[in-house]
């Protein structure tokens, strides 16, 4: 089956689960692969141009499970032709890198998720390391590039320098705070900028935040020049901190609020 596959990263990227929320955190997590595309066309009429998202097993809990996300991506493609998709390979504590890896390799995905950190915890890149990226690279497969520190950026050109992988237009997203509570503050973003310019990379990215500070650090990102990722994986508080009903009513809100139209 032929994807969607977006030269630029979109400006709005819905995430509408994560590997934690559950339905006793929110009626409106979607957690099977109906769910799922159900939220993606919402969203997608809303103005969400791409969906990260995450695989439940039968408890509800994160999985990566290569059948799995081949059916999921098969019926989001049959449901949101021009959607850009996106797997993750997060490890929630639960998963290896050559698990990661493995994922990746058996998928062959449109678009994947992959913190540099959990695939290279050493910060010393392998060969094996410098191949995969080779290959989904060769492959047309667009890797957005989770950050969660500035100084992920210089372990991520190791590796693209290294496999002698273009940098131009590199995806990324420079994850603002955490889900355990650490606060998103605006004012990192420009230390990963700092960071892109250091290494010469000119990339193309995204912030995703939490928790009541979300929307400043989405405004921030806009006013710099990036791109979002909202949905219920970071918040599920609309930008006025009310509850949001479901994924697709926020990103309407956030879309009217930053002017991404």
């Amino acid at each position: 089956m032929s994807f969607y596959q977006p030269e630029k990263l979109p400006k709005i990227m819905i995430a509408p689960n994560g590997a934690r929320p559950k339905k006793k955190d929110h009626i409106e997590v979607p957690v099977t692969i109906n769910e799922i595309v159900e939220t993606a066309k919402s969203c997608f009429n809303e103005g969400a141009e791409g969906i990260h998202f995450h695989l439940r097993d039968e408890k509800g809990d994160h999985i990566l499970n290569s059948e799995m996300c081949l059916k999921a991506l098969n019926d989001l493609q049959s449901s949101v032709p021009n959607m850009h998709l996106q797997i993750t390979t997060e490890t929630v504590g639960r998963y290896s890198p050559s698990e990661m890896r493995k994922l990746a390799y058996e998928v062959s995905p449109p678009g994947i998720s992959i913190g540099i950190r959990e695939m290279i915890p050493s910060r010393n890149p392998s060969e094996e390391d410098i191949k995969l990226y080779q290959a989904l690279t060769e492959d047309g497969t667009k890797i957005q590039h989770i950050c969660y520190e500035p100084e992920d950026l210089d372990l991520l050109c190791d590796v693209l320098n290294k496999g002698k992988i273009p940098k131009d237009g590199t995806w990324c997203l420079f994850v603002i705070g955490h889900y355990s509570g650490k606060v998103s503050d605006p004012n990192k973003i420009p230390l990963f900028l700092d960071k892109l310019n250091n290494n010469n990379l000119n990339a193309d990215w995204a912030v995703c935040a939490f928790a009541k500070e979300e929307i400043d650090c989405l405004k921030k990102a806009v006013s710099l020049g990036g791109k979002i990722r909202v949905g219920f994986e970071n918040s599920m508080l609309m930008p006025n901190g009310e509850m949001a009903p479901n994924n697709h009513t926020k990103v309407k809100a956030v879309k009217e609020l930053l002017n991404l139209g």
